[in-house]
Parts: structure tokens; C-alpha cells; sequence
């Protein structure tokens, strides 16, 4: 199958190089303490943040920092295969788990000692990169909510499909089979939080492909700092500040 095509246009319409367009909202869920929507492309993730709070299970506390658990399910909806389990298989255990370790890497969790900080991650409409937008989501979520953090943390995924590297893959794209690589990184300082690849690539090929992802997560996160910016922007009106 030809993934580019001779004029340089992937199937939908892009360049390798060109990312998918990125939709966000803030405070979708009223309930949460920070909620946020992301959007990449036909990919939309909802992330709600609850905490800091009581440790529910005493055994569980930590006296020198917070708890931070993370949960990630997939609507019954959000796919074509309906077979899928919305929550509890072992693929969104280990999605759950790197969300949260992902999401710890920025979280200042020394100044919330004895409490507990939950993720809620759903996806709503799954079509490639779902990873990424969960973590995206979650961090627009964790600022919402006044979670204090060192950096903002984004990702972005890349692939390497036909000889060519592709930035922010889709599920057509992401299901071909070929290397594919996801990035997570705190953009200020430079530092990589997550680093998952499917399939093996010769080294110097991997240097490009992964520094393509980050190129992407940078994007990201100069997106997600515009959208902060005009919902604090939105509450000083509404408050006459």
C-alpha cells in the first residue's frame, strides 16, 4: 500500500512532516477538579483530574509525596471493533501505567505529601495516537485543576513507513505494521519522560524518526500553553480581574 503518494501527500492529505489539526477544551466535566478534552485529528480523549485529597486507602499513603494513580478505558463506541473491553484488559493496564508514570515526571508531588491525586483518561473517538492525546489531555487536566508541576509534559508519535518518516500517526498508518514511535517530553528542559517503539530501526534512522516526534511535542506544547492562556485569559474577564 503507498502511504505517500508521488506528489508527497499522505491518504489524508498531509505531509509527512505535517501534523494532524490539534482541538482542545478546558473544564468540560464540572465535577472534576481540572478536566480537559484533546483532540488530534479524528482522535478525541477526555481527562479528568481529581486531588489533591485524602488517601482513600491508608496503605497505600506515601509521607514524603503524593499518591498519583491514573486509570485509561476506551468508549465502546470510540472504535469500529466492538469487541474491545472499555477498561481492565491488559492493554489498558499497561497504558494506564505509562500515562501515570509519564504524568509523575512533571507532577511536584513533594509538595502534596500524604494525599492522592486520580487521572481519569476515556477515549471517545479512537483513530491513532490515542497515547499521545490521553497524555496531552491529562496535562491540560492537571493545569486545570492547579496541580503544581515543573513543566508542561506533551507527546507526539512519529513512524517510518516506506522509507519515509511520518509525524502523528493515524490508525491507518499506525496499523501498517512499520516502526512506530511515541514521545513524551517536558519541552522547557528538554527531557524525555516516555520513549516506546514498536518494530526495530537502524540507528541513524531512529535518530530521525524520534527527532521528528519531538519536534512534534514541542508543537503540542506551544498549543496546549495558547489554549491555557486564553481560558485564564476567559476567567479573568468573567471575574473583572
Amino acid at each position: 500500500m503507498e502511504y505517500v503518494n508521488p506528489e508527497g501527500l499522505r491518504l489524508d492529505g498531509r505531509r509527512p512532516m505535517e501534523m494532524r489539526q490539534l482541538r482542545a477544551e478546558i473544564g468540560v466535566v464540572s465535577k472534576a477538579d481540572g478536566s480537559a478534552s484533546f483532540e488530534m485529528g479524528n482522535t478525541r480523549v477526555l481527562a479528568a483530574v481529581y486531588g489533591p485529597r485524602e488517601v482513600q486507602n491508608r496503605s497505600q499513603q506515601i509521607n514524603d509525596k503524593a499518591l498519583v494513580r491514573c486509570e485509561y478505558s476506551m468508549a465502546n463506541f470510540s472504535t469500529g471493533d466492538r469487541m474491545r473491553k472499555p477498561k481492565g484488559d491488559r492493554r489498558s493496564t499497561e497504558i494506564s501505567l505509562v500515562i501515570r508514570q509519564t504524568m509523575e515526571a512533571c507532577i511536584l508531588t513533594h509538595l502534596m505529601p500524604r494525599s492522592q491525586i486520580d487521572i481519569f483518561v476515556q477515549v471517545l473517538q479512537a483513530d491513532g495516537g490515542t497515547r499521545s492525546a490521553c497524555i496531552n489531555a491529562a496535562t491540560l487536566a492537571l493545569a486545570d485543576a492547579g496541580i503544581p508541576m515543573c513543566d508542561l509534559v506533551t507527546s507526539c508519535s512519529s513512524g517510518y513507513l516506506n522509507g519515509t518518516p511520518l509525524l502523528d500517526l493515524n490508525y491507518v498508518e499506525d496499523s501498517a505494521g512499520g516502526p512506530d514511535v511515541t514521545v513524551g517530553i517536558l519541552p522547557k528542559i528538554d527531557k524525555v519522560t516516555l520513549l516506546q517503539m514498536d518494530s526495530k530501526l537502524p540507528i541513524d534512522t531512529f535518530d530521525n524518526v524520534m527527532q521528528l516526534a519531538i519536534e512534534g511535542c514541542k508543537a503540542v506544547a506551544s498549543y496546549i500553553r495558547e489554549v491555557l492562556l486564553e481560558h485564564t485569559k476567559g476567567l479573568e474577564l468573567r471575574r473583572g480581574v
